[in-house]
């Protein structure tokens, strides 16, 4: 079905104006209970006839179950369960899956916000335009105070539109493009697709995005719509550029061995993949150098030309081979004045 085509669907809206659709709200929680009431409150805010806002507390030890229950009771909205044992968030992201029952949903990490209005928009777009299989929007991130618009990716331009699944794909090479806060997916789809993947512990939003996207439509929001929190203590902290790449590898082949049958050129596509992830892993190795770490530099470098060998002959390697030859030091003093004569 093309984008035109799309503009047929039905209209989805109640007299009221709100999205006539339902949406289940997941929201696994593991000690964050001083961040979980303005989650809820959040979505509960949000104009919509049929919401519910699911709480899992994975066996937290501060106040979430005391939050949690407060909430309960303040709103019958509001469903809570709690583990006995923690099962991590891979487990609980997928408990999650199985227990929404809504049209939509969304899966909200309890450091996390909606913004007003994002279900609304959200749940409108796939409501007007049935193969739209994930909406994303404008997200900020918040750290330490601090607000800043996490930008989208340049070739979106301006305006709400529909892409079709090769085109996100295209977007987003071998990166996440998208935050999670911002998504909200069709729940029958979900099912279908099945959970996160428990070797992708820092990956896995990013292969979910890219299977909703060979099976659909995926509708950018060009609004705020939702709040990520940067903090010492998020789930996808803590990893190194080295776990990154790596990770981000196996995600990239977790979905074109999974999704294989829903790609007809599916080769062509690996190797474009492969080919940007190797770049990227370049990149990131000539950030590793500046940064003084002269060993992981060398390891990704190993990486990046185990990948695709041809990447040995790309700009960004010789830029690489350049800066090594001048030896840190060398570059250090040379640094400034390129980054003079690179400025507008």
């Amino acid at each position: 079905m093309s984008p035109s085509e799309l503009s047929n669907g039905r209209s989805g809206l109640a007299r009221n104006g709100c999205a006539a659709s339902s949406i289940d709200a997941i929201i696994p929680c593991y000690q964050y209970g001083h961040f979980l009431k303005e989650c809820a409150e959040s979505v509960l805010r949000q104009c919509g006839p049929e919401l519910r806002v699911l709480i899992i507390d994975d066996a937290s030890t501060d106040t979430t179950a005391q939050v949690a229950e407060d909430l309960v009771r303040a709103d019958p909205r509001v469903e809570f369960r709690r583990h006995s044992v923690n099962r991590g968030h891979v487990a609980t992201f997928n408990e999650g899956i199985a227990w929404v029952a809504a049209d939509y949903m969304i899966l909200l990490s309890a450091d996390d916000y909606l913004m007003p209005g994002a279900i609304e928009r959200a749940s409108k777009l796939m409501d007007e335009h049935p193969s739209v299989v994930l909406t994303f929007g404008g997200a900020i991130a918040l750290y330490e105070g601090r607000e800043e618009v996490v930008p989208p990716p340049p070739e979106l331009g301006s305006g709400t539109k529909i892409l079709s699944g090769r085109d996100f794909i295209k977007m987003g090479g071998s990166r996440n493009i998208v935050l999670a806060p911002s998504v909200i997916v069709r729940t029958s789809l979900q099912k279908k697709l099945g959970g996160y993947l428990p070797d992708l512990t820092h990956t896995g939003d990013m292969e979910m995005w890219l299977r909703f996207a060979a099976h659909g439509y995926i509708g950018f929001i060009d609004a705020i719509q939702a709040v990520y929190r940067r903090h010492s203590t998020n789930m996808s902290g803590g990893y190194s550029a080295e776990q990154d790449v790596l990770q981000r590898k196996l995600a990239l082949e977790h979905f074109l061995d999974g999704c294989a049958g829903m790609l007809p050129d599916v080769d062509d596509l690996r190797s474009w993949l492969t080919s940007h992830l190797a770049l990227d892993t370049v990149s990131c190795a000539s950030r590793a150098f500046n940064d003084g770490d002269l060993e992981l530099s060398e390891r990704l470098s190993a990486i990046a030309s185990n990948l695709d060998p041809e990447v040995t002959r790309s700009r960004r390697w010789w830029l690489l081979a350049c800066k090594r030859q001048l030896g840190l030091r060398g570059w250090q003093l040379l640094r400034p004045a390129i980054q003079r004569l690179r400025m507008p």
